[in-house]
């Protein structure tokens, strides 16, 4: 495999990483807009919302099994103009129907989608022999911004679902396939043995990849919250957090590959866990509103590099469809959890939970070690092309 083609692979997954980001955005940063082009109630929305990470998971796994015989990079060709243009069909209908098949699209899309580009970045980091997991991850979180940013356009302008869609969607989509004429299936790690579950040898990853994202969805559905109603800031003060955590889940995956290569996965691993229950812990004892935005602000560097290198550890591609999954499991679990807690304990105490699960990763950090991750640290590296 030529240095070349390895580069245009590396940069046109990490393209599709960010159309991925922009296009999550935009769908999740406008629900109100939704639920009220709709007519949803409160009582439906939940329902609304669930189905989406659920019918995810059903994409993943069987995106597990399609490649056995299709490989991934032509699964991610046409699995991210259908979640574009399920996101265009959010805008475009006005029944409930309409809605119901539209994010019934978009979530079996996205779980194939989510599935296939993690198979290829995995693939692609075997191939150059050294991390270049977290850069792809870092995209993803650039265009999260990018397209928080294009929806907060929306609302302020007061645009109609379809307006604010269809000119993303109309450069991106072409974009996309463009783009997708450079994917690299790259050197396949070995599948594990045939079996319904989950192994016992890939469960420590999956509880790390759920607790992961039980940390995420606690920031972004309850950051807000908290501030306003626990540490007593103002509703605009209140925005910030979740911005400032996207932000630094953006630099923490920036500079996370050459932190792998210099201190190994192991290492890398255990510093985000830490960080982020520091950051967790800072905002359960926040004496004010910028204190827990200080903390909120750490979180986003620490959990930024457990989901890329979660994946990162996997040995397979139904590896990675399988510990996928559990991305949505974490979404599923981590929102309601924390708004049940903080009904029975208050919300200081809720923040306590996700602060424990966090550093329970410590005690699987090493099987990201080079039993499974090879390239961490500089040992028992395979053959390897110079690629820059």
């Amino acid at each position: 495999m030529t240095d070349a083609r390895l580069r245009r692979g590396r940069g046109s997954l990490a393209f599709c990483f960010f159309v991925q980001g922009v296009t999550f955005a935009l769908l999740v940063t406008r629900i109100p807009a939704v639920q009220d082009r709709y007519g949803i109630s409160n009582a439906l929305l939940p329902a609304f919302l669930a189905a989406v990470p659920v019918l995810a998971g059903a994409g993943s796994v069987a995106t597990g099994r399609l490649v056995r015989r299709v490989a991934p990079g032509t699964v991610l060709r046409w699995a991210q103009p259908v979640v574009l243009l399920a996101l265009m069909g959010v805008g475009a209908g006005d029944r409930l129907w309409h809605i119901g098949v539209a994010l019934g699209v978009f979530g079996l899309a996205v779980g194939a989608l989510d599935a296939s580009m993690n198979m290829l970045g995995v693939g692609l980091q075997r191939a150059y022999g050294r991390s270049i997991m977290l850069g792809f991850h870092a995209a993803y979180s650039l265009g999260g911004i990018v397209g928080a940013s294009l929806a907060w356009v929306g609302a302020h302008w007061d645009l109609a679902l379809l307006v604010s869609y269809l000119p993303v969607v109309a450069v991106l989509l072409p974009a996309a396939l463009a783009g997708s004429r450079w994917y690299v299936d790259g050197e396949r790690g070995p599948e594990p043995a045939e079996h319904a579950g989950v192994s016992r040898a890939l469960l420590p990853l999956c509880l790390v990849m759920t607790f992961a994202y039980i940390g995420d969805s606690t920031v972004s559905n309850w950051s807000a919250k908290y501030l306003t109603d626990v540490l007593g800031s103002s509703e605009e003060l209140a925005t910030v957090p979740y911005n400032a955590y996207m932000v630094t889940t953006l630099l923490g995956r920036a500079v996370g590959d050459a932190g792998v290569r210099r201190l190994g996965a192991v290492a890398v691993v255990r510093c985000g866990a830490v960080l982020a229950a520091s950051g967790f812990g800072a905002v359960v004892v926040a004496p004010g509103a910028w204190a827990g935005v200080a903390g909120f602000t750490v979180l986003g560097l620490g959990l930024s590099v457990l989901v890329p290198q979660t994946f990162a550890a996997a040995r397979g591609d139904e590896e990675v469809a399988r510990l996928n999954v559990f991305n949505y499991v974490g979404f599923l679990i981590g929102s309601p959890l924390v708004g049940a807690l903080g009904d029975a304990w208050g919300y200081r105490g809720a923040m306590v939970v996700p602060l424990v699960l966090v550093l329970v990763t410590l005690r699987y950090a090493r099987s990201f070690g080079v039993e499974r991750y090879r390239y961490g640290g500089g040992h028992e590296r395979p053959h390897t092309v110079d690629v820059g």
